[in-house]
């Protein structure tokens, strides 16, 4: 009994030292640059509540999301993407990444941090920007 105890004992040790290994292994493979992810097409025109939002995000969500919504490398993803067109994510969902975070699981860049003092209305414009820049770059 105790040699079936060693034996699976062994094979979670070796297993976990395996995971760890790759998960150390595929971090060290990337590069962290911050250049922006994806080239983004800025309407000329944004709507007033828009351009509060884009205001908002520059000063809450460029440093990580990039200007524009753009992603950095190695930082955050762009949120101009079809990941984030309305049908997959909605605006709420925006809401809720901005007060609980979000654990990671479209892309490789770890979880977000609830972000603090951004209330429910600034992420309202925040998103009014993000689809006004979606919707100017195809995403619908």
């Amino acid at each position: 009994m105790n040699a079936i105890r060693i034996a699976i004992f062994t094979a979670g040790a070796v297993g976990l030292a395996a995971a760890g290994y790759w998960w150390n292994q595929d971090r060290q493979g990337s590069s962290v640059t911050g250049e922006p992810l994806a080239q983004v097409v800025v309407p000329s025109l944004l709507t007033p509540i828009a351009e509060r939002g884009r205001i908002a995000f520059e000063a809450n969500c460029a440093q990580c999301h990039g200007t524009n919504s753009s992603g950095r490398d190695g930082i955050a993803p762009p949120l101009v993407h079809k990941i984030y067109e309305p049908n997959h994510h909605g605006d709420i969902a925006f809401t809720l990444a901005v007060r609980h975070g979000v654990r990671a699981h479209h892309w490789q860049f770890g979880d977000m941090p609830p972000i603090e003092g951004v209330g429910d209305e600034t992420v309202a414009e925040i998103t009014a920007y993000i689809r006004e820049l979606q919707r100017a770059n195809g995403i619908n």
